[in-house]
């Protein structure tokens, strides 16, 4: 009854859309007044309706993914300028060239993870782009699986990469709800090398689960010499400024395989 009543109010939104567009062309019809309200970009973009555009960013990904079944994933975050191993070469600096290596890892992990999937739970999610992302979806694609990417606009380095399942390739505007979409369903959380978008992933999933505004997921930090050169965990504990205890919700890991057993022992 629910399915078809919606059908129902969507057909009849749709036959209006139909209907506005074949009006009379005269000055009224022409006029920004006289679009329908859900089909006036101009109107949609206002700053006064910033509280609609965060209600759509919430909801068209949420309802689609509910849709589709997806009921629980398994997060990756990482650098959008990691190359694959084979272009190593073309990386701009050796540290990236070095880097490399982990594309590999994150595409043997997600391959594994998703030949363990039932299409439904620990589904793959990543940012939607290149490096570590491209990755992430590849090794779901090669175990011919489903993967989501939650793609968001940006000046450069974002438009969706090829393996992400095109039903569920979305796009975001707002990064503080695109990352409330990677939370929501995740088991675990997997953190490549990356930059500045894969840090404030990485610190906004800590404060959540520190703070037990989300519940203690295993969250798996790839590369330890890479993490330990660019933060000093032990000097945050050592100063008070975080507790002994909050360093035990990251777990070092080199390879996909270790990843899998920090999991399984979870």
């Amino acid at each position: 009854m629910v399915d078809r009543d919606r059908k129902h109010q969507m057909r009849a939104s749709h036959e209006d859309l139909v209907a506005a567009k074949t009006a009379p062309d005269n000055p009224q019809t022409r006029s920004p007044a006289f679009r329908l309200a859900f089909d006036d970009p101009e109107f949609l973009c206002r700053d006064d309706l910033r509280p609609v555009r965060l209600q759509l960013e919430i909801l068209k990904p949420e309802m689609i993914l509910d849709e589709q079944g997806i009921k629980s994933t398994i997060v990756l975050f990482g650098g959008a300028r990691i190359p694959e191993p084979a272009k190593h070469h073309q990386a701009r600096t050796k540290t990236l060239s070095d880097l490399s290596k982990y594309y590999e890892e994150a595409r043997l992990f997600a391959k594994k993870i998703t030949l363990k999937s039932d299409g439904y739970t620990n589904v793959i999610v990543t940012g939607g782009g290149p490096g570590v992302m491209e990755a992430g979806n590849r090794g779901a694609h090669d175990a011919g699986g489903r993967s989501i990417g939650l793609n968001i606009v940006l000046p450069h380095e974002q438009s969706p990469n090829s393996y992400v399942t095109p039903e569920l390739c979305f796009n975001f505007h707002y990064f503080a709800l695109r990352k409330m979409h990677f939370l929501m369903r995740a088991s675990a959380i997997c953190i490549f090398p990356g930059g500045f978008g894969t840090l404030d992933e990485m610190f906004e999933s800590l404060t959540l689960i520190q703070t037990g505004r989300m519940e203690p997921v295993p969250l798996l930090l790839f590369g330890e010499a890479f993490w330990r050169s660019i933060i000093n965990w032990d000097a945050l504990a050592d100063s008070g400024t975080i507790s002994e205890k909050d360093l035990e919700l990251i777990k070092f890991v080199e390879t996909a395989d270790e990843a899998l057993e920090a999991i399984n022992k979870w």
